[in-house]
């Protein structure tokens, strides 16, 4: 036999019998998964604010606890409308997600949630006593 082949034999040998460490597909680390909405119901619209004909977005910041539950909730950026900003962080604290996962364990994670008010196709039926008692001054 060739004295390189002798050589090179028993170490092509050794890496194959290395190669049966490696883990087994199904024994793969899970991929990480991101936060997952499972409930979110829309924020109730202030009457006041849809009677004044007032709209906007709410940018709010949600940080998402292992259990999925939010446990902060912040505006980031405001609608303009201190009424519909405290409507859509009161409806964003109540929604349930599916939390992050790292390695198959669920994590703490934070996202960004925008809130959009725009007006209803008809309007709340006490509008008349909203504008009634604005135009009064109360």
């Amino acid at each position: 036999m060739n004295p390189r082949i002798a050589l090179l034999l028993p170490t092509a040998l050794l890496l194959a019998a290395c190669q049966g460490d490696q883990p087994a597909p199904s024994q793969a680390t899970p991929a990480p998964t991101p936060v997952a909405a499972i409930s979110t119901p829309p924020p109730a619209y202030p009457a006041e604010v849809a009677c004044t004909g007032g709209e906007g977005t709410s940018v709010l910041k949600v940080s998402i606890g292992p259990a999925g539950i939010p446990e902060q909730v912040v505006v980031l950026t405001s609608s303009g409308i201190p009424a519909l900003d405290q409507a859509a962080q009161a409806a964003v604290e109540g929604w349930k997600f599916r939390a992050a996962t790292r390695n198959g364990q669920p994590v703490s994670a934070s996202i960004q949630v925008p809130v959009t008010f725009r007006l209803p196709a008809e309007l709340p039926n006490d509008c008349y006593l909203v504008q009634e008692r604005l135009r009064r001054g109360g």
